[in-house]
């Protein structure tokens, strides 16, 4: 089995971006500053909460978390984009009313829409970068292959489809409207899973030899989880994300490469 570490990689990354944010106080005097909206309480998303907190401590970039009700949402996203040190925000998923998600985050600044989530989005979702900066960083070879990816949500799914058939790759998306699961991951030669629904893949639905990435993020028995049964780690012929440090690493990476790029946006010609 070869495991897909997004943790080494990741540390290369962080050590670039330490130096680009460290150039930007330094040269420029902007301080990048992250502002994240939450509306929920879910222990999947406390925990990502605090790992883009330490992130942003690690290469110098301030985040601020704003715990709210949905209703307060609009009148501080107004806030948060006329507010000139904040370089960027993040609308965090899910909210208490998921109906009104395009409608809220509509309202960022696409200048600070790091997330890539609004209508006019200018970055690319961190997720969907985090996973071709993966495959990439392991040289997993997309020509001619058979590309599954489970699910097909705003964050992972969605974008990566519009991504993978605008570079001419043979993509299939997989939803819950998908009558014979199996059959469809049994003709992958890569799987990227992101449905949220944990033991989703087992061992007996991956073909010899395949590429799993998996992306899923749920909360079981107190526990932050993936799409991935725990026998497929049995086999030793796939190549495989781990249960940790896999793309989640790299998803953070991703974000504040975003983050980055809004705040260099902020330098005056």
């Amino acid at each position: 089995m070869k495991m897909l570490n997004g943790s080494e990689i990741a540390g290369f990354i962080k050590e670039r971006q330490a130096s680009q944010v460290r150039a930007l106080r330094q040269n420029h005097k902007i301080y990048p500053k992250l502002a994240i909206i939450v509306t929920v309480d879910n222990p999947v998303i406390d925990v990502y909460m605090r790992l883009k907190e330490r992130y942003g401590k690690d290469v110098l970039v301030d985040v601020e978390v704003h715990r709210i009700k949905q209703t307060e949402a609009p009148e501080l996203i107004k806030k948060l984009n006329a507010d000139d040190s904040v370089s960027a925000i993040i609308v965090q998923l899910p909210l208490e009313d998921p109906t009104q998600t395009d409608a809220i985050v509509d309202l960022v600044d696409p200048k600070k829409d790091v997330d890539a989530l609004g209508k006019n989005a200018i970055y690319e979702p961190a997720t969907p970068l985090a996973i071709l900066w993966l495959l990439a960083g392991y040289n997993v070879d997309l020509r001619g292959k058979n590309i599954l990816l489970i699910g097909r949500g705003k964050l992972v799914g969605a974008p990566l489809e519009r991504i993978f058939s605008h570079d001419g790759y043979n993509v299939k998306v997989a939803t819950r409207a998908t009558t014979d699961l199996k059959a469809e991951t049994l003709d992958a030669d890569i799987i990227i899973t992101a449905a949220g629904s944990p033991a989703l893949l087992f061992s007996d639905m991956i073909k010899q030899g395949a590429v799993v990435v998996d992306a899923g993020v749920a909360s079981e028995d107190g526990k932050t989880v993936g799409d991935v049964a725990p026998e497929v780690y049995e086999r030793d012929d796939l190549t495989i994300t781990p249960t940790k440090g896999g793309v989640g690493p790299l998803t953070v990476c991703a974000l504040f490469d975003n983050v980055i790029r809004a705040a260099t946006g902020l330098i005056k010609a």
